[in-house]
């Protein structure tokens, strides 16, 4: 595992014992399954730690591995912003906010009545047959082969083509796009960062400009219609609503496919089993979910308050880490076994007024996925010899997997 920490001047409410590096910053990379040994391990340390190197450019954050202390977090709308949950619009000298991620209440509220109809049960209905058909059309191209590269061939292509239908984008910018996303999140240099977010804004404002003078049944001409306490959005805010939705739309969902593919590939028993009994496919899901999870958000205090006995000062940063909670001992016995009948309560999310507008969406398109791989594929294994790089910061992913099976 890579591993850099610049000198960092340390507030003096932080006790000395507890200032320690983080492995799972941005930047990090790691050709050892972070799952096997580096996030079991960070259990053995406090329960909560100030991270040299926990928020994006190297810059220290608050870490807290429990799952008690985290959903305090969460819940405490009043100690805790989520304004610049992410460094984007800081990165480009500029205030927007992505929504409604990085807003708090009350206009919080308000952005989620505007975007809750989206992804509500009767339009994920909708959505399934469409959703299917990328899977079955994705896996159709290497199926006879006995091989596939799993995150190009599938991972990122399934998820981004429904997202893209949705977004009313074209298929032929997909590789675009996940060069785009990749300098976004999963590379520690700032100046990248800030390059890709400023070519997604123009490449953004384009569509919006588009969609404004040709309206389309897609989610941007929908931002573009919407009404917020009576009032259309203002042009930062639809920019903000567009970026979220890209952000959510290229990476999470590939990732936990990645991540969850790579268990079945590991542990053939799982795969014939749900191969087998392909009804306990969701209830897999929410454990896999809850193993595997690889999404690390921020929020920033902003008034003195104390977590998991520690005392926290306005302006320091707090480091959600799903990853570490849902494997929190004193929450999930064994926890880092996978029991597919498990059915955990966990933290993937997120929780409170902040839990993910887009989870509905996202468990359809992983259950679907397991659905028609295992339906299609035979049992599947890693490649022999492969050596898989893991990008370990801000979201756990896999940049490689390649799967074998027999034809």
């Amino acid at each position: 595992m890579n591993a850099t920490t610049p000198a960092t001047a340390i507030p003096a409410h932080i006790p000395p014992h507890l200032v320690l590096d983080y492995p799972l910053y941005l930047g990090a990379t790691s050709y050892e399954n972070p799952f096997d040994k580096i996030i079991p391990d960070m259990h053995d340390g406090p329960a909560a730690f100030y991270g040299l190197n926990a928020y994006p450019g190297y810059k220290p954050a608050w870490v807290f591995r429990r799952g008690e202390d985290l959903q305090a977090i969460y819940n405490d709308i009043e100690s805790f912003s989520n304004k610049d949950f992410a460094p984007f619009a800081q990165l480009v000298g500029e205030s927007w906010s992505t929504l409604p991620a990085e807003t708090d209440p009350p206009m919080h509220g308000l952005y989620r009545l505007m975007i809750n109809p989206l992804f509500a049960p009767r339009r994920m209905a909708q959505l399934e047959d469409r959703v299917r058909a990328y899977a079955k059309e994705y896996i159709e191209k290497f199926k006879a082969s006995g091989r596939c590269e799993f995150m190009q061939d599938f991972a990122f292509r399934f998820p981004i083509a429904v997202f893209l239908e949705l977004m009313g984008l074209p298929m032929s910018r997909v590789d675009d796009f996940l060069k785009w996303e990749h300098g976004m999140l999963h590379t520690p240099d700032m100046n990248a960062v800030a390059d890709s977010v400023r070519t997604v804004k123009k490449y953004l404002l384009e569509v919006i400009e588009e969609r404004r003078n040709e309206p389309r049944d897609d989610l941007v001409t929908y931002g573009i219609n919407a009404k917020v306490d009576g009032r259309n959005l203002t042009d930062d805010e639809l920019f903000g609503f567009c970026f979220n939705l890209f952000i959510g739309g290229m990476d999470t969902v590939s990732t936990n496919l990645a991540l969850h593919f790579r268990h079945l590939a590991d542990h053939p028993d799982h795969q014939n089993y749900l191969r087998a009994n392909p009804d306990k496919i969701p209830a897999a899901i929410e454990e896999l979910l809850r193993a595997y999870s690889a999404v690390t958000t921020f929020r920033t205090c902003v008034k003195p308050v104390v977590i998991g006995g520690v005392q926290l000062m306005p302006g320091d940063k707090v480091a959600l880490c799903t990853t570490l909670v849902n494997r929190d001992p004193e929450v999930f016995p064994n926890p880092n076994e996978v029991k597919l009948d498990r059915n955990p309560r966990h933290l993937t999310f997120a929780s409170g007024i902040h839990r993910c507008v887009g989870a509905p969406l996202a468990r359809r398109e992983l259950v679907i996925a397991q659905e028609e791989f295992l339906k299609a594929i035979p049992e599947f294994r890693v490649a022999p010899n492969a050596k898989i790089l893991y990008h370990l910061g801000g979201v756990i992913q896999p940049d490689n997997l390649p799967l074998i099976w027999k034809v």
